[in-house]
């Protein structure tokens, strides 16, 4: 509540700065099913981490404790096919809205488990400052929960956040520098059972060409603390690299028409994850 509370005060605060200067808008926002297909593999002992990954990491989670995977030698390698469909509104340039549902299968040896709904999602994006030509570059901060289903003995809940400063090297915004931050918080609704959290610090660029192709890729550290369940070990601490690279068509209104994302996380093993990204628009400006 309170995080839309500020997210409510920026919006007015930024409405309030721009009226005078900003060309006129349209009166509808845009609306959107953010369709994100995944398909992963993760190694033995750990969980589905990375950028982004909250829903996949919390089936893996809610399957683990609920059906007692963990062997005396932690958790089984794994192969995973998530579909997230989180309904969006960009209230205005600056922020977005978005809430939906997840549905993954896991194959961990024995075969392809059931297509199931496992979670559910709301989150909000927001520019807390613009760039707009200026020395100081756009922060943005990305905040999602995430809870498991169905709400019973180890479900868990997750809550994302994304702290990313970009710099941009031209007027249009078409190149430039990322840094930022993600951190996840992870409880299980088991006494038995913890995960600590999981953190990673990067840095990268973009470039967008004049065909609206725009690549950006990210390199950083990732941080994880470990899962334990019942005294075992479930998925063992490590502090290791890790890489995403995307390749996304936009509109000459940098709305998103298409995505892939290639990810490579070190857990030590090197877990990849493939995504596509194709937004359903209901109405886009």
């Amino acid at each position: 509540m309170a995080l839309a509370c500020l997210v409510a005060s920026a919006s007015a605060a930024f409405a309030a700065d721009d009226e005078e200067d900003a060309p006129a808008k349209p009166a509808t926002p845009n609306l959107y099913l953010d369709l994100r297909t995944s398909y992963a593999t993760i190694p033995a002992g750990t969980l589905g981490l990375g950028f982004g990954t909250t829903s996949l990491s919390t089936a893996l989670e809610a399957l683990a404790v609920r059906r007692g995977v963990t062997l005396p030698n932690g958790l089984p390698a794994a192969k995973s096919i998530a579909v997230d469909l989180p309904l969006t509104v960009d209230v205005t340039d600056r922020v977005s809205l978005y809430g939906g549902v997840s549905g993954s299968t896991t194959d961990i040896g024995g075969g392809w488990s059931t297509f199931d709904v496992t979670s559910w999602n709301i989150g909000v994006q927001a520019d807390l400052y613009r760039q707009d030509g200026g020395s100081i570059p756009t922060i943005t901060l990305q905040s999602t929960l995430t809870q498991s289903v169905p709400n019973e003995q180890g479900m868990t809940n997750s809550f994302n956040n994304i702290l990313e400063f970009d710099y941009a090297l031209d007027e249009d915004e078409t190149r430039g520098w990322l840094a930022g931050m993600q951190h996840t918080y992870t409880t299980i609704a088991s006494p038995f059972a913890s995960i600590r959290p999981n953190t990673i610090l990067y840095a990268g660029g973009y470039y967008q060409w004049p065909s609206n192709w725009k690549f950006t890729g990210r390199l950083g550290v990732q941080s994880f603390g470990g899962a334990q369940l019942a005294g075992r070990t479930l998925a063992e601490s490590f502090t290791q690299p890790i890489l995403r690279l995307d390749l996304d068509r936009m509109d000459d209104n940098d709305n998103r028409l298409f995505g892939i994302t290639a990810q490579i996380a070190w857990m030590p093993k090197p877990s990849y994850q493939l995504t596509l990204r194709t937004p359903l628009y209901a109405v886009r400006n």
